[in-house]
């Protein structure tokens, strides 16, 4: 059982490649102070296995890591966070993490209250009761940190079907029906941008182009998408680099039409959805997502909620669940 002190917690969000810790007011849900730095949950674990520990020491390893980086927040902020608990989401239940947890197969429901949790509690040596939440599986895909996301969005139980669309390294496509999650697929859309554009044969086609204020340049990024979502990509990709070559794109906007080819050939399937459709994204993504979904000639509005906000509200929304009485769910660890 987590205890409230002070009506504060700390939230951390400990990704693949980076990691941030905020200290919330339970009650308003709002942020106090944050930290933020790209010593994700991958680096970390190489900083483990370098180090050539026992697996006995490795809860104690990362502890180090969480407790350095509270206590540089309890600098900057002259709190007093000793004792102060902890929810972890993410990584950190990975193979590569604290602790690994089982995922949670699917169906789950939408508030969060069947979600795959453990529970460390607190020692001498790390004075803070830790809540660590797992992921959710299908028969064949699986993600980390984006269901508590999901969770974060309050979605109405009632409103039949729903397709939320979450951009990113690996994007997610996550169907609920009536108050549960039934389906999800992950597309490998940033990660793939990231490796073409910058160890393929197509990086010396490519420069990064600056968005103006209403986003992406338009043309290129949305000749990309209808390319992305009628050709065969391994042909398509090619284009980037027949694009410079006779120069009917400058470098600049080769950076707009890649984004534009990998985002509609994630989008292709998304008019099959006869159903209401959220967009779940931050600030950098969300212009190039909704001028392609705008592409797509979908009918009805496209709904936008803001990632980082919707991760905290679910991080507020199961501290007050899990402070309030024991997590039925929760494994002691």
């Amino acid at each position: 059982m987590l205890m409230v002190k002070e009506n504060l917690f700390l939230s951390c969000d400990w990704g693949t490649s980076s990691f941030r810790l905020r200290l919330v007011e339970v009650h308003s849900c709002k942020v106090i102070a944050q930290r933020s730095n790209n010593q994700g949950i991958n680096s970390i674990h190489q900083l483990w296995v370098a180090a050539k520990l026992n697996n006995a020491q490795r809860v104690p390893f990362y502890q180090a890591i969480l407790k350095n980086e509270i206590r540089l927040l309890q600098q900057e902020t002259h709190h007093q966070l000793e004792g102060v608990p902890l929810i972890v989401s993410g990584m950190a239940s990975s193979t590569l993490g604290i602790v690994e947890l089982p995922y949670k197969p699917l169906p789950f429901s939408i508030d969060g209250s069947d979600l795959q949790t453990g529970h460390l509690p607190a020692t001498n040596d790390f004075n803070h009761n830790m809540l660590i939440i797992s992921g959710v599986r299908s028969d064949d895909d699986v993600m980390r940190g984006e269901e508590i996301q999901l969770v974060g969005c309050s979605p109405d139980p009632q409103a039949g079907e729903h397709l939320f669309i979450l951009p990113g390294t690996h994007s997610k496509h996550i169907k609920v029906e009536n108050g549960k999650v039934v389906h999800f697929q992950t597309f490998m859309t940033g990660e793939m941008f990231d490796l073409l554009s910058t160890r393929s044969i197509l990086a010396g086609s490519i420069e990064k182009g600056l968005p103006g204020a209403a986003g992406p340049d338009r043309t290129s990024f949305l000749q990309g998408v209808n390319d992305g979502k009628s050709m065969n990509p391994l042909h398509a990709f090619f284009l980037v680099r027949t694009n410079a070559l006779f120069g009917k794109l400058t470098k600049q906007d080769n950076w707009f039409y890649l984004s534009g080819l990998l985002i509609g050939l994630e989008l292709k399937d998304i008019p099959m959805y006869d159903c209401r459709i959220t967009l779940l994204v931050n600030e950098q993504l969300q212009p190039y997502y909704l001028l392609a979904l705008q592409q797509m000639g979908l009918p009805g509005e496209i709904s936008v909620i803001n990632v980082d906000q919707a991760l905290l509200n679910g991080h507020c929304q199961l501290y007050q669940k899990a402070s309030h009485s024991p997590w039925q769910t929760s494994t002691s660890l």
